[in-house]
C-alpha cells in the first residue's frame, strides 16, 4: 500500500486554454496549457488524481465563440479535459449559461465522470447527472470524491437553462451524501469538491458576506465530520486553511494556479496531509501537445476576435476604472442606450464589469466587444416601484467608501472576491449619490425628466438577467413582473448594432453625480 499520493484542482478556468487573456497579443500566465506542465511534473513525480472544481464551459472568447457558432458540437475544451484525463469534474454555475442541451452533449463527448451530489430532478428528485460521487483506488488507497454545487444558481440562471432541476440546500446534500459514502463505501478519504466559498473569514469565523446560501464553505466545515479535504471555488481566490480540522484549498481562476494536496500515511497508518498552490510564471513552458490540440480551433477564435466592426468619433477608451464609475462615461452611456433602444423603454442600469475593461478603441473589432462585455449576459425588462430603484440605487452607493478624506471602494466589493460588477450605473434617470451619509442613506437626488421620482409609481427598466433575477444581493428585483425576456447575449446585440451602424459617436448627458465632500 501506497504511503503518498498527490490531488492536483483546477478551479474556476472558464475557457482560459493557452496563456492569453485575448483582449491583446500580450502572453498571461494562465491557462490549462501551462497548468499541465506543472500537472505533468507532479505526476512524473508520484501517483496522482485530478480534479476540476468547475467554471469552466464559459468566461473566455474561445469557449464563448464555439457555443454561439458551433452550439451542435461539444466544447472543444472537452477535448483537453479529455485529454489531461481528468479523475472527476464538478459542475459550477457557469456551466448552465449556454443551456441544458449544450452541457449534455459536452457531458456525453466526456471521458470523465461529472458531479453533482445536490442537483436534482425536478420531478424525481434523484441526482439530475446521475453522479454525487466516485471512489478513485490509488496506491491501495480508496479516495472518494463528493460533488457539490452552489445551490444559488436560480438566482442567476436562465429560467430556460434549468427548467428541470432542482437545487437542493448544498450542507444538506453534503451531510446526507458523506454519512452514505462513509458506510457504503469505508473510503480512506473523502473528498468534497464544492463549487462554492467560503462565507467566513478562515482564521477567525467572521462573517465577510451576507450569508445568501451562495457560499457555504465554512458551514460545510462546521457541521459536518467526517470529511478530510474540503475543495473549494467560485470566488476566484487563492488559500489553505485548516478550518474545524478539515484542509481547505481553493486556486483561484483562469487557470493561474495549480493546487495540490498532499496526502501522506505514516508508519501507524495516520493520514498527513500539505497542500500547495503552485502559481504560474514565466518559467512555466505551455505544454506543445495541448497547444497542438488546440492550434486550428484557436485561430478561428483569433481570426473573429479581429474582425472589425465599427468606427467611434470621439473618444470611448477606459484609462480610469474607478473614475467611470463616479463620473459618466460614453462607454456605459452607449451600453445603457442601447439596452433601452432594444427593450424600447426609458430606463436602464448597467454595470463596468472589471478594471480590465478598457472600453472602444477608435476601430471596434469583435476582441474589443467580448473584453469589454465578458458575461453571457441576455435582457430582462422588470416593472419596478420608484422604491425598488431608490433601494438599488442605495445599494449601488454602498460600492463607496472615504478613507482619509478620498472616495475609495468598500472592502466588501473586492474582499474577499473582486464584484465591481455589483455596482449599475443607470440612465433614464437623473441622481445623486452622497457618500458623506451613512450607507442606505445615500441617494441625495432622484429624479425623471427633471421631477422628484415618484416612489410609488411603477416604471419598467432593463438589466442583465443576472441583476433582474437579484444577482449581487439586489434582492429588491427579486420575484418583480417581468414585462419583457430579451433572449439574446448582449454581445450580439452589441455587434449587431455596431454593424448596422457602422459609426458611433462618444458622448454623455451626465446624469448622476458622485459626490464625497460637503462643498
Amino acid at each position: 500500500m501506497g504511503n503518498s499520493i498527490s490531488i492536483c484542482i483546477t478551479s474556476d478556468v472558464h475557457g482560459y486554454l493557452v496563456p492569453t487573456n485575448y483582449r491583446d497579443d500580450q502572453k498571461e500566465n494562465i491557462g490549462l496549457a501551462k497548468l499541465t506542465t506543472v500537472i505533468n511534473r507532479i505526476k512524473n513525480k508520484q501517483p496522482t488524481l485530478l480534479i476540476d472544481n468547475g467554471d469552466f464551459l464559459q468566461g473566455s472568447p474561445f469557449t464563448y465563440y464555439f457555443a454561439k457558432y458551433y452550439e451542435h458540437l461539444p466544447s472543444p475544451i472537452i477535448d483537453v479535459y479529455n485529454y489531461l484525463q481528468y479523475d472527476a469534474v464538478i459542475l459550477g454555475n457557469h456551466e448552465f449559461n449556454y443551456g441544458l442541451d449544450y452541457l449534455q452533449k459536452c457531458m456525453k463527448h466526456s471521458q470523465f465522470p461529472w458531479l453533482s451530489s445536490n442537483i436534482l430532478n425536478k420531478d424525481t428528485e434523484k441526482p439530475y447527472f446521475g453522479v454525487p460521487y466516485v471512489i478513485k483506488m490509488i496506491e491501495g488507497r480508496k479516495i472518494a470524491i463528493i460533488g457539490v454545487t452552489t445551490h444559488y444558481i436560480p438566482n442567476w440562471e436562465d429560467p430556460k437553462h434549468i427548467e428541470k432541476l432542482l437545487f437542493e440546500d448544498a450542507v444538506k446534500a453534503t451531510k446526507k451524501w458523506v454519512n452514505y459514502v462513509k458506510n457504503k463505501e469505508s473510503p480512506d478519504v473523502i473528498i468534497v469538491s464544492y463549487h462554492g466559498g467560503l462565507e467566513k473569514d478562515p482564521d477567525t469565523g467572521a462573517e465577510t458576506e451576507l450569508l445568501t446560501g451562495e457560499n457555504q464553505g465554512y458551514q460545510i466545515c462546521e457541521e459536518i465530520a467526517d470529511i478530510d479535504v474540503l475543495i473549494t471555488g467560485h470566488q476566484h481566490r487563492k488559500l489553505i486553511a485548516t478550518i474545524h480540522n478539515k484542509t481547505v484549498i481553493q486556486t483561484g481562476s483562469k487557470g493561474s494556479a495549480l493546487g495540490e494536496i498532499k496526502m501522506e500515511w505514516d508508519k501507524a497508518n495516520n493520514l498527513l496531509i500539505n497542500c500547495a498552490i503552485h502559481e504560474l510564471d514565466e518559467c512555466v513552458e505551455e505544454n506543445k501537445d495541448i497547444m497542438h490540440l488546440l492550434s486550428k480551433n484557436e485561430r478561428k477564435v483569433q481570426e473573429w476576435l479581429d474582425k472589425p466592426i465599427a468606427l467611434v468619433e470621439g473618444e470611448m477608451t477606459i484609462t480610469n476604472p474607478f473614475q467611470a464609475r463616479i463620473e459618466e462615461h460614453p462607454f456605459i452611456e452607449y451600453v445603457n442606450t442601447l439596452q433601452m433602444q432594444v427593450a424600447n423603454v426609458s430606463i436602464s442600469c448597467t454595470a463596468l464589469f472589471d478594471n480590465e475593461s478598457k472600453g472602444f478603441p477608435q476601430h471596434i473589432t469583435m476582441r474589443d466587444i467580448v473584453s469589454n462585455y465578458i458575461y453571457p449576459n441576455t435582457l430582462k425588462v422588470l416593472r419596478l416601484l420608484g422604491q425598488d430603484i431608490k433601494d438599488a440605487l442605495e445599494k449601488s452607493a454602498s460600492y463607496f467608501a472615504i478613507e482619509n478624506g478620498e472616495l475609495t471602494i468598500n472592502p466588501s466589493f473586492h474582499t474577499p472576491k473582486p464584484q465591481h460588477y455589483n455596482y449599475d450605473m443607470w440612465e433614464g434617470i437623473e441622481y445623486e449619490l452622497d457618500i458623506t451619509r451613512p450607507i442606505g442613506e445615500r441617494v441625495a437626488k432622484l429624479e425623471k425628466n427633471g421631477r422628484s421620482l415618484n416612489l410609488t409609481e411603477t416604471y419598467d427598466v432593463v438589466m442583465n438577467n443576472y441583476r433582474a433575477s437579484g444577482g449581487g444581493n439586489y434582492s429588491m428585483f427579486q420575484n418583480k413582473e417581468i414585462v419583457k425576456d430579451i433572449p439574446i447575449d448582449m454581445t450580439v446585440l452589441i455587434a449587431d448594432n455596431l454593424l448596422n451602424r457602422k459609426k458611433i459617436k462618444a458622448s454623455v448627458n451626465n446624469n448622476f453625480k458622485v459626490r464625497f465632500t460637503d462643498k
